[in-house]
């Protein structure tokens, strides 16, 4: 029979609530993810399977394993991704694609040049823009927002690149 304990102190629940959430987010951002990777990390966090069993029917070790999980779920959390898709009017679709692989799928910018078939220097370059409007974002420049003065700035030095939006 279950024992109930009437003596748990305020601070344990709070923390408690707090892994919760974090669980539900990281459970509502699986959606972004395709492939293997979202299969391998919806029988972890759906699921509950182990990572034995993962990593058997996947054919990975499991220390392999859960160092590929522990890489998913920091970068799901992150929420860099997630900045980008809130102001995605300011990207074309390559670019987008660009900030998915970089950032939700850590890939090497000389990967996303290949994959992409675009030279490292507009990766590098959609890169950097990408990273300024995330650390205007996150400055708390006017919110998530930028004023037409940035967006303008920002477009005009992407563009300045010889290839521009290809």
């Amino acid at each position: 029979m279950k024992q109930f304990h009437e003596n748990i102190s305020e601070e344990f629940l709070s923390v408690k609530g707090k892994y919760r959430d974090r669980a539900d987010l990281l459970r509502s951002r699986l959606d972004m993810l395709s492939g293997e990777d979202k299969l391998l990390m919806t029988m972890y966090w759906e699921n509950g399977n182990s990572l034995r069993q993962i990593g058997r029917l996947a054919g990975i070790s499991r220390i392999s394993l859960a160092r590929r999980i522990n890489k998913l779920t920091e970068r799901l959390m992150e929420g860099q991704y997630i900045t980008c898709l809130r102001n995605r009017n300011r990207f074309t679709k390559r670019e987008m694609a660009i900030a998915k692989d970089y950032f939700m799928l850590g890939m090497s910018m000389k990967k996303i040049a290949d994959k992409r078939n675009w030279s490292y220097y507009q990766v590098r370059q959609t890169l950097e823009k990408i990273q300024q409007l995330l650390a205007m974002v996150s400055s708390g420049h006017s919110g998530s927002k930028l004023t037409d003065c940035e967006n303008k700035e920002l477009g005009a030095e992407h563009r300045g690149t010889k290839y521009g939006d290809v």
